[in-house]
C-alpha cells in the first residue's frame, strides 16, 4: 500500500533513535524514586506525618498546573542556533542536579516540610523543562503515525532501563551498608541521577539534530484558550492521562507499604520491581505491533482493560509468598509501558491536528499539558493514598493489625481498577486514527510548500514551481 511505503520512508536511523532516547534514562531514574521512595523516606526516616507528605506532594504538583504551560510555551517560542528544544534540555541539567542533591542526599539530620516543599518545587521546574522539551523534540523528529510510536517506544525502553538501573542500587546498598540503610538507598539513587544526567543529555544534544519547524505566531490568551478547549482530541488525551496518572500514582506510592507491611516481602521488594519493569520493556515491541494493527487509541484501551483486570490479583497473594507475588508482578508488568509511550505518540498526532485548525505548531505546549495532567494525577494519588492510610490508622514503619493491612490492599487495588476501566471506555472512541493523520500530514506539507513558494515570490516577484495543488485541510471531530 502507498501509505505503508510512505511510513517506511520516514524510518529514523537506529543510532539517531537511541541517541535521542538516552536522556529518558535519568528522567526515569529520577521519576521512580520520587513516586516510590521519596514519600515513604520523608515519612519514615525524616519523620514528617503521612498526611503532611501527601498534602505537600499535592501542593507541589498543583504548582505545575501554572508552570508547565508556561515552560511549554517557552519551549515552543524561543529558538537558538541549536533549534527550539536542545538548549532548554541542556539548561535544565544544573537545576535538576542541585535540587536532586538537596532532596535525595539531605545534608541535614532533620528538615522541615518547607525545606521539602521548596526544593521539590525547584526540582519539578527543571524536570518539567527537561521532559517537555525532550518529548516535543521526539514528536518533531518524524511526522509519521507509526514511526512516532517507534520513537516514543524507544524512549520508553530508555525510561525503563533507567528504572531498572536505579532499582539495582538498593540491592547493592543492602549488601554493603549496615547503618542508615534508608538514607544510603535514597542517596545512591540521587548520585546516580546526578552522574547520568549530564552524560546522556550531552550525547543526545551532540548526536541528534532538530528538524526545522515554523515558529508559532503570537495568539492572544483568550483565543488560545478557546482553541485548546474546543480541541476534542486534546481533551480526551488529557483526561485519560489524568486517570492513568491517578491509577499509576497510587500503585507506585503505596508499593513499598504493600510489599513490606502487607505482603511481608521486604527482602524482595526491589526484585519485584525489577521483574515488573523487565516484563514491561520486553513487551514494548508487542504493543507497537498491536498499535499498528488496531490503532494507537485501541491499543491503549486494551492496555487499560488488561491493567484493570489483573490488579485485583493482589487481594489473593498470601503473606510471605515471594514466588506467587513474583508471578503476579510479572503479569502486571506485561502492559506497564504501553500507555505511557502510546499517549505520548498520540499527543504528537493531536499537535498536528491542532496545527491544521490553528495554523501554528504548539507541540511544546501540548506536551506540557500532558506532563501536567500526569503529574497532577500522581499527586492526587499520593494525597488520596496517604490521607486514606492515615484515616485507617496505618503506621509507617510500625505495627499494624490484619484489618488495617487488608484495608491497605483495598486502597491499593480498587481505585486503580476503577480508573483503568473508565479510561479504556473514553479512549476507545478517540477520533484521530492513522488515516486521518496521513491526511493531516499531507495538508501540513502542502502548507509548507505554499509558504516556501510565497517566500520566493516575495524575494523575486516570480511564481515558483513549488506552488502546486494538494489536499485540503481535513477536520476530525475536533469540535
Amino acid at each position: 500500500m502507498a501509505e505503508e511505503a510512505d511510513q517506511r520512508g520516514d524510518a529514523l536511523k537506529r543510532s539517531t533513535l537511541w541517541a535521542f532516547s538516552l536522556p529518558a534514562a535519568p528522567i526515569a531514574a529520577l521519576g521512580l524514586p520520587l513516586a516510590v521512595h521519596i514519600p515513604p523516606f520523608y515519612a519514615k526516616v525524616i519523620g514528617l506525618e503521612l498526611a503532611v507528605v501527601g498534602s505537600l506532594f499535592l501542593i507541589i504538583r498543583f504548582w505545575d498546573v501554572f508552570t508547565d504551560p508556561v515552560l511549554g510555551v517557552l519551549s515552543d517560542r524561543y529558538e537558538t542556533r541549536w533549534g527550539r528544544r536542545r538548549h532548554w534540555i541542556v539548561a535544565s541539567v544544573p537545576i535538576i542536579m542541585l535540587s536532586v542533591y538537596m532532596v535525595f542526599l539531605v545534608p541535614y539530620e532533620t528538615v522541615s516540610e518547607f525545606y521539602l516543599l521548596g526544593w521539590m518545587v525547584l526540582l519539578y521546574i527543571g524536570w518539567t523543562l527537561l521532559t517537555i522539551s525532550h518529548m516535543s523534540w521526539g514528536a518533531e523528529l518524524t511526522p509519521s503515525y507509526n514511526e512516532r510510536s517507534r520513537v516514543h517506544g524507544a524512549r520508553e525502553v530508555a525510561l525503563i532501563a533507567g528504572m531498572v538501573l536505579v532499582l539495582l542500587l538498593p540491592v547493592i546498598i543492602e549488601q554493603t551498608v549496615t547503618e542508615n540503610l534508608d538514607r544510603a538507598r535514597v542517596g545512591a539513587m540521587g548520585l546516580f541521577v546526578i552522574i547520568l544526567l549530564p552524560l546522556t543529555v550531552g550525547l543526545a544534544a551532540w548526536h541528534v539534530g532538530e528538524k526545522p519547524s515554523p515558529r508559532p505566531k503570537h495568539v492572544g490568551f483568550r483565543e488560545a484558550v478557546k482553541v485548546l478547549f474546543a480541541n476534542r482530541p486534546l481533551r480526551v488525551v488529557l483526561l485519560c492521562d489524568l486517570l492513568a496518572g491517578i491509577g499509576g500514582g497510587l500503585v507506585a506510592s503505596l508499593f513499598l507499604f504493600l510489599a513490606e507491611d502487607a505482603l511481608k516481602l521486604t527482602a524482595y521488594s526491589g526484585i519485584l520491581l525489577l521483574c515488573y519493569f523487565t516484563a514491561g520493556v520486553v513487551c514494548i515491541p508487542i504493543w507497537i505491533k498491536i498499535s499498528e494493527r488496531f490503532g494507537k487509541h485501541k491499543a491503549t484501551a486494551f492496555s487499560a482493560i488488561f491493567s484493570g483486570s489483573t490488579v485485583p490479583l493482589i487481594l489473593f497473594i498470601p503473606e510471605s509468598s515471594a514466588l506467587i507475588a513474583l508471578i503476579c508482578w510479572v503479569i502486571f508488568g506485561l502492559n506497564m509501558a504501553a500507555a505511557p509511550f502510546l499517549y505520548r505518540s498520540i499527543m504528537a498526532d493531536v499537535a498536528d491536528h491542532d496545527a491544521i485548525e490553528s495554523g501554528q505548531q504548539r507541540t511544546g505546549l501540548f506536551y506540557s499539558l500532558l506532563t501536567m495532567t500526569s503529574k497532577v494525577g500522581a499527586a492526587f494519588a499520593i494525597f488520596i493514598g496517604y490521607v486514606a492510610l492515615d484515616y485507617i490508622g496505618f503506621q509507617a514503619g510500625g505495627e499494624n493489625s490484619d484489618e488495617v493491612l487488608w484495608q491497605l490492599r483495598l486502597i491499593y487495588v480498587l481505585p486503580a481498577v476503577l480508573v483503568s476501566f473508565v479510561g479504556a471506555y473514553i479512549i476507545w472512541y478517540f477520533p484521530l486514527d492513522e488515516e486521518t493523520q496521513l491526511q493531516n500530514r499531507a495538508t501540513l506539507e502542502k502548507r509548507a510548500l505554499d509558504a516556501a513558494a510565497a517566500a520566493i515570490i516575495d524575494r523575486t516577484g516570480e511564481p515558483s514551481d513549488a506552488q502546486s495543488s494538494g489536499p485540503q485541510p481535513t477536520g476530525v471531530g475536533g469540535n
